[in-house]
Parts: structure tokens; sequence; C-alpha cells
């Protein structure tokens, strides 16, 4: 699933009359730079879900055939991040799924991050494991970070005046079983991000790589210049 129903308040200008996944970096949307990490990562199939200028979206993804994209329109109504996936379960099907968020944009390093989320998810152990980034060499991110992690990948969250190494990047691996008492309408998925720490079932993967944070108009050509320099 990929996150693509935000507003995109924070990079107005750019999103008075565009929405924040079609906004361009080195040549390529947002939403295609997600898509493209996806299918090369082997996923057939993507939900996108849309609600702010939704049919700019569906349109710019009608010819994709890796993956080929399936929307979930919340137009008529706003889910919030964890709302949106209650709403698509139905598409995504009762076996764990990536879920990546459209603005999130990171330079692999020796292989493939998504590949290696899949390879290290443990439905036994874990219902969520998180893309994890060092905040001390992401780009275009300058906060306290979100979790501490332990050597078993174990999470632990930040607390209020704390500062951690690690910054959630935006895609994760999600068990949907995790979803199945979550509340109805517009929620927050940092709630299920709690619930499954609390049953100590949140683990985290250091990327691998460098993680650029896209959340403003001047953050985008800093993600540009790092984006080409990894492939001159």
């Amino acid at each position: 699933m990929v996150l693509a129903a935000g507003l995109g308040l924070r990079m107005r200008p750019l999103t008075d009359h565009m929405p924040k996944p079609l906004v361009s970096v080195a040549g390529r949307t947002l939403l295609d730079h997600v898509l493209d990490k996806l299918a090369d990562a082997g996923v057939d199939e993507a939900i996108v879900n849309v609600h702010y200028l939704p049919d700019q979206i569906i349109d710019h993804v009608a010819g994709r055939t890796r993956p080929r994209v399936i929307i979930s329109d919340e137009r008529d109504a706003v889910l919030g991040t964890g709302g949106g996936v209650v709403k698509a379960l139905p598409l995504l099907g009762d076996a764990p799924f990536f879920h990546v968020n459209s603005d999130t944009m990171w330079i692999d390093g020796v292989r493939p991050n998504l590949t290696r989320l899949a390879e290290t998810f443990d439905p036994a152990r874990m219902d969520i494991l998180l893309l994890m980034a060092p905040t001390i060499s992401s780009i275009g991110y300058g906060g306290r970070g979100d979790y501490a992690m332990l050597p078993d990948g174990a999470l632990r969250k930040r607390k209020e005046h704390q500062v951690v190494p690690f910054v959630y990047a935006g895609a994760a691996i999600m068990s949907p079983s995790l979803f199945a008492d979550a509340p109805k309408g517009e929620f927050s998925l940092t709630r299920m991000f709690d619930l499954a720490n609390e049953q100590e079932r949140l683990f985290g993967l250091r990327l691998d790589g460098v993680w650029m944070h896209v959340g403003t108009p001047d953050a985008v050509h800093a993600a540009e210049e790092a984006f080409l320099e990894s492939v001159a």
C-alpha cells in the first residue's frame, strides 16, 4: 500500500494545484520513485489511496503495469493514515504487506532496502517492521528521532524530552491482523505503532543507504542533489 491521500500543506505553494505525490524530484514524481522501488522488490500490485486532487493521481498511474495500481478512493472522507489502511484492507488481503509513504525517498545501499525488509520480517515475532534511518546521516531531517533500537531490532519509542538515533523512513511491512480491532473512521497509524510497541511486536531495520526527508519545497532541491550525485 502506498499512502498518497495527504494534503501536502507543508509543500505549498507546489501543492496549491497538484497533490504532493506528483511533485517531481530528479525528473520523476515522488509517487513514481516509490512505485519503482516496489516493482524492483517484486511487487506486482499496489494499492494507492487518494483524497486531495485525486483525479490527477488516478490519471497519472493509469498506465502503470509494474506494479499494477489499484486505487482506494477516499475523496469523500478524511480517514487519516490509519483509517486509510482499514478502508484498503479488503484490497490488501490477509498476508503481510508493504506500506510506504508516497513522499519518502532513499538511496539504496548494496542491496535494496525493501528486499531486506521482506527477508527480515518474521510474523511469529512482529506485527510491524519499520525501515529506520539514522538521524545523523539523513538529508532534510532536523528532528529528535522517533525510536531507539535494541540489538535484536526491537524498537522503543522516544520519550518527550529524549533524543534518539533513528527516524521512521516511511516504509514498513505490516500484518493485517493488527487492524482486527482498529477504530472506525479517521485515526493515525501511530496508534497501531504504539499498540505493537506495547505488545513488544514493533521492530525496526536500519536503512542501508541515505534517506531523504522531502517535506518542504526547500527539501526537494536537497533531495535532487543527493539523488543525482548517487547516479552520476
